[in-house]
Parts: structure tokens; sequence; C-alpha cells
């Protein structure tokens, strides 16, 4: 992962998902919807699409969730699907059109804004960078993923990395995830290898998740 350039003034996204972007002292999870307790580390996350943020929530409550007619409302259930795209064509030139200082982004489609938007870890957090039409239009043209991202909770996520692109498909949690880890261990001008070690581990969780995405639907 690069540093960013000298004299760039990172504009951090609004909101962004604090639990996973500043370290905070053990405490016990509860739903945030209904107040159950939350066993375990692992549960589901909704996004919440007024205050652009995500919070934690209980099997039911998620569930709940996850009936369409509730998924047009304020919450909408993240689901855990991973996809890989191996026929993808997002190369050097797509990426370059991104106008990403690091080699980490995630784009998702923004309800609230209703356009496209581009993110990538830094010591500040989730970072916006301006994401043009025709930015986004050459993703889509590149791979299928693009197109099978559902607003709010599914992101696509790009690495370069050993001189290719890594592209998937995955909930929007693991990318808050993945910028708070940078976050909490990010040294020097390039993130560190603490860092790097922790963004080499997220990728091999999800290398090892996702399913092609052929004959995959939103």
């Amino acid at each position: 992962m690069t540093g960013l350039p000298t004299g760039t003034e990172p504009r951090t996204a609004p909101a962004g998902l604090r639990r996973f972007t500043t370290p905070r002292p053990p405490r016990e999870e509860r739903c945030e919807l209904c107040g159950a307790r939350l066993a375990g580390e692992r549960h589901r996350h909704l996004a919440d699409t007024d205050r652009r943020t995500l919070v934690c929530a209980c099997g039911a409550c998620a569930q709940l969730m996850d009936h369409s007619a509730a998924a047009r409302g304020r919450f909408r259930a993240v689901p855990d699907r991973c996809l890989a795209d191996p026929a993808h064509r997002v190369d050097d030139t797509v990426w370059e059109t991104l106008r990403i200082p690091v080699s980490v982004a995630f784009l998702f489609h923004n309800s609230a804004l209703d356009r496209a938007v581009a993110l990538y870890p830094s010591p500040a957090g989730a970072t916006e960078s301006e994401l043009e039409d025709t930015a986004w239009q050459s993703v889509l043209d590149a791979t299928r993923l693009a197109a099978l991202l559902q607003p709010d909770v599914e992101a696509l996520l790009l690495r370069r990395h050993q001189g290719r692109t890594e592209c998937f498909l995955v909930p929007i949690d693991v990318c808050y995830e993945l910028v708070g880890r940078m976050r909490l261990h990010w040294q020097g001008f390039d993130g560190g290898a603490e860092a790097r070690s922790d963004l080499d581990a997220v990728f091999a969780r999800v290398r090892g998740a996702a399913r092609d995405a052929q004959g995959s639907r939103p």
C-alpha cells in the first residue's frame, strides 16, 4: 500500500463505521434495534441509510430487515455473500481512472446520494475520492460484479497487488472492518508491516469465502 501524496488533504467520508475505526474498551454487545444481547464476536449489521452508518443487529432483527418490504425503509440488512469474477478486466487503465492514491479501494452505490462512491483506507479512516461518471462506467464495463451490487450494503473491493488487481463483491461491513484495522495499526508513510499483515489477512478471508459470480443476481 502506498501512502498519501505529499500535500494531499484527504476528505474523510461522512459518518463511517466508528465501531471499526476507533479502538473501544470491551463491552457487552447488544442489538441496536431491540436491545437483545449479541452472543459471540460475529453478528449481523444493518445499514442505516438516514445516518449513513452501520448498526449491530441480532439474528431476528436482521432477518426482519431481509424482507423486501422492510429493505425499502431506513434499515437494510447487510448480506453475507462474497463473489469473485475471474474474468474481470479491472486493469491499470481502469484503476487510473479512479484516482485512488493507495492500493486498496471499495466502491458502492450510496442511495442517499443516488450515486456510486469510492473510498479507501487511510490513517484518518475511510476517505472518499471523487468518482466521476466515466470512471464508474469503466468499472461497470470491466466486471460483472459492479452491476450486481445491492445499494448501501455491498461493495466492490479492489486491491492492486503483485502486478494485478484483485476484485471482489463483499458485504459493506467487511470494507469498514478493513478500514478500522488499517487505521488502528497504521504506522509511517506506507502503513507499516502490521497494517499490511491485516490487509493480507482480510483478503485471504475474502478469497476463501468468494464464489464465482457466474449466474448470480442482485
